[in-house]
């Protein structure tokens, strides 16, 4: 099995490196203040500010409205942010935050969202008045939730009996069957890799998913090219301007609006493209309008930005207390970091265009409360890990850790 987190020997059969050698929770912690990892906070407010700022900048035609609601959007998940980074580790003991419990009231939500009026030709809000409520983003924080605690609690025995492959599958079979029933394609799509890194994290064979990976492998070749709407969107991936009148339409000006920019800008608010030429340049290219206005150098200050939420998750998730707390973390920094890459990747013409958005700086109010509060727990988590009494012994990385 592939070693991500240690480089202890292959026969381990894991690669993550819990301090608790058991497979049992460990002790609660010590009460006391958490130290937060100052580092991932600072990241977080960086990109919470400079969405607000892109926010009010892309909406060309009605940008204080848009801030004002982004503005509440971005305090609301702050606020949930500060509450799950204080208090995830005994929020847990509630009956109803139970892993099980979280994915039943996901599910009802995501079967509610399917009666709800179409928009834009899908079913992916439930209209609250004012607040659309996105059921598809709570799934990607709960079902990380399950997965973490299913296969941390399991980690060690996955790759010897296959059986223990059912719960998660089934979980996660009709947690992404009703994402996609949604007309959804890109986030079942993105959830299913972050389940898949999870799960070989927890020490999942390759030779266990070869016929299940040839049949997801299939399903996808046949949404992509069998759909309609989902061939034309390939084609034009292929050559966006010999479409541009149409499929490619949404592409090219995304080209043009990158483009444009070069390697310092127009400056900020003069993005050209937003005037109506670029779809969606508030949300899904949002990235666009970023890169017009500022250029490439604004551009990779936010890549390296995602990199170093995920190179710094990665490093916590490491030095987990337990293979739960590990895998917790892991998958959701996977899960931010992986969304905000298919978002460049898309914007820049890597990847064929999808209705995805950029965590921290795409204009919407579910997207932005739970990618702060998946910052949250990945806070919590990596701090309940790190008691004053353990600091020394965890040398350079943790001491860091204030």
């Amino acid at each position: 099995m592939v070693q991500l987190f240690t480089k202890k020997p292959r026969r381990a059969n894991t690669f993550l490196r819990p301090r608790n050698s058991g497979l049992t929770p460990s002790s609660p912690r010590e009460e006391g203040p958490l130290r937060l990892d100052r580092r991932l906070v600072l990241v977080t407010l960086i990109f919470v500010m400079a969405g607000l700022l892109f926010t009010y900048s892309s909406s060309a035609f009605d940008s204080v409205g848009y801030f004002k609601r982004q503005l509440l959007f971005d305090a609301i998940g702050l606020v949930v942010a500060l509450v799950l980074a204080r208090t995830y580790d005994k929020l847990q003991r509630l009956k109803i935050f139970r892993p099980m419990n979280l994915m039943i009231v996901t599910w009802v939500l995501l079967v509610i969202v399917l009666f709800t009026r179409t928009q834009a030709h899908v079913h992916r809000w439930i209209d609250l008045g004012i607040f659309k409520l996105q059921p598809s983003e709570i799934a990607k924080v709960t079902l990380v939730i399950y997965m973490a605690d299913y296969l941390g609690r399991m980690a060690g025995k996955i790759g010897k009996d296959w059986h223990l492959l059912i719960r998660p599958a089934v979980v996660g079979g009709i947690t992404l069957g009703l994402i996609w029933a949604e007309r959804d394609l890109g986030t079942p799509f993105l959830m299913a890799c972050v389940l898949g890194a999870m799960l070989f994290a927890a020490g999942l064979r390759l030779k266990q998913v070869f016929i299940p990976g040839i049949l997801g492998l299939l399903f996808l070749l046949h949404q992509l090219f069998f759909v309609s709407y989902r061939r034309g969107r390939i084609l034009s991936f292929l050559d966006p301007f010999a479409t541009e009148g149409t499929t490619g339409y949404q592409l090219s000006r995304s080209f043009l609006a990158v483009g444009s920019g070069g390697w310092f800008g127009k400056g900020l608010g003069n993005s050209e493209l937003k005037l109506e030429y670029l779809p969606a340049a508030h949300t899904d290219f949002i990235f666009s309008v970023m890169c017009e206005e500022l250029g490439l150098l604004w551009a990779g200050f936010i890549l390296g930005g995602f990199c170093y939420i995920l190179i710094r998750g990665v490093q916590l998730a490491r030095v987990g207390k337990t293979y739960t707390h590990s895998l917790l973390v892991f998958g959701l920094t996977l899960t931010i970091c992986l969304q905000a890459f298919l978002n460049m990747g898309m914007a820049i013409g890597l990847l064929p265009t999808k209705g995805i958005a950029l965590p921290f700086f795409s204009y919407g109010g579910s997207s932005v409360i739970m990618t702060l509060a998946m910052m949250g727990i990945i806070l919590n988590t990596a701090a309940v890990d790190r008691t004053p009494a353990q600091l020394p012994r965890e040398g350079r990385l943790t001491s860091k850790i204030k």
